[in-house]
């Protein structure tokens, strides 16, 4: 096989690179080049690695169940108010940064914020104030339907109005949370700007547990409750390992209603005042006016079913006959 024609020699491989050698020098040895400036790109923000905090995610079996039951029960603070049919619907449980849910909310919201015992922490209820006030509004007898947005301060009877609904909403919860894990809330204060709303830190993650209502031909409105995640997750876990515990029969709790329930039973308790002996020809030979004769011993037992609970004394106490109970044998009942 013989090397192509188009093959350079040694030489010129040698000329080639001393040539490209030389164009490299002078242009590092250049002052005037610089290099070019990297373009950012159009609407492009900065990142640094390590620092965001991304939205964080949390499962909440627990009160994702509690939703359907909280919605029954709002329907029914909702209708009296409203003085109609009101449709309650559960919206997905939302983990979010307190921050980002701050921004979007209008510059003019209830919020209701609560102590939550025996946790430490807080929940608040957000509350849109153009449905407090069209709910004024269809408890005097209007259509419920004015307002979509509103920007000033509440009146006199939107106030009381307000505190009654966030009182309701509250015993709602209260119930909800009282069926598993009961839960107090002490009114703390009330904000009408979220940048006020001192619920949690801004970068921390809190649980936002909405409910879209619709009463009668009214608007319909979202009412927000927002819990701490941090506070949320201890009790997920007590629940879960509650509920783990009592899948393996060490349930203590069930354990204590069920000794409370057998404190309540009713037992038959008499007593024997004495036990004569006849033959079968003296009974049958028994007939009115007979008389059978017996002794009567010192003290008399108290029977709790066959099982000899105590002794005492026959005497008398304000006109009627009565035991005194002289020694207890308690053991003898287990």
């Amino acid at each position: 096989m013989t090397r192509a024609a188009s093959s350079l020699s040694g030489d010129e491989v040698a000329a080639l690179v001393d040539e490209l050698s030389d164009i490299s020098f002078e242009e590092a040895a250049d002052p005037d080049l610089q290099a070019p400036e990297p373009v950012a790109a159009e609407g492009a923000e900065p990142f640094a690695l390590g620092q965001r905090k991304d939205r964080p995610i949390a499962h909440l079996g627990h009160i994702e169940r509690m939703n359907e039951r909280i919605a029954r029960r709002l329907r029914d603070v909702i209708e009296p108010i409203a003085q109609a049919r009101a449709k309650v619907d559960v919206i997905p449980l939302e983990t979010r940064c307190f921050e980002e849910w701050q921004r979007n909310q209008a510059d003019y919201v209830s919020l209701s914020l609560f102590r939550v015992r025996p946790c430490k922490g807080m929940m608040m209820i957000a509350i849109d104030p153009a449905f407090i006030t069209n709910m004024v509004d269809a408890f005097f007898g209007g259509t419920g339907n004015g307002l979509a947005t509103r920007s000033a301060e509440f009146t006199p009877s939107e106030q009381r109005l307000r505190i009654r609904l966030v009182d309701a909403i509250t015993d709602v919860l209260t119930k909800s949370w009282g069926e598993t894990f009961p839960l107090q809330f002490e009114f703390a204060t009330h904000e009408t700007n979220a940048d006020f709303a001192n619920l949690v830190r801004t970068d921390e993650p809190v649980v936002v547990q909405s409910f879209t209502i619709k009463p009668g031909m009214s608007r319909s409105t979202r009412i927000e409750i927002l819990y701490p995640l941090a506070m949320l997750q201890p009790i997920e876990d007590q629940i879960a390992a509650r509920s783990q515990a009592g899948a393996e029969g060490d349930d203590i709790e069930w354990k204590n209603k069920l000794a409370a329930a057998l404190d309540s039973v009713a037992l038959p308790v008499r007593s024997v005042l004495a036990r004569p002996e006849m033959t079968v020809r003296q009974l049958m030979a028994l007939k009115a006016g007979d008389i059978i004769p017996i002794t009567l011993s010192q003290t008399v037992p108290l029977l709790v079913g066959n099982r000899h609970f105590a002794e005492g004394t026959i005497g008398e106490q304000e006109g009627r006959a009565a035991m005194m109970i002289e020694n207890l044998n308690k053991g003898h009942v287990k």
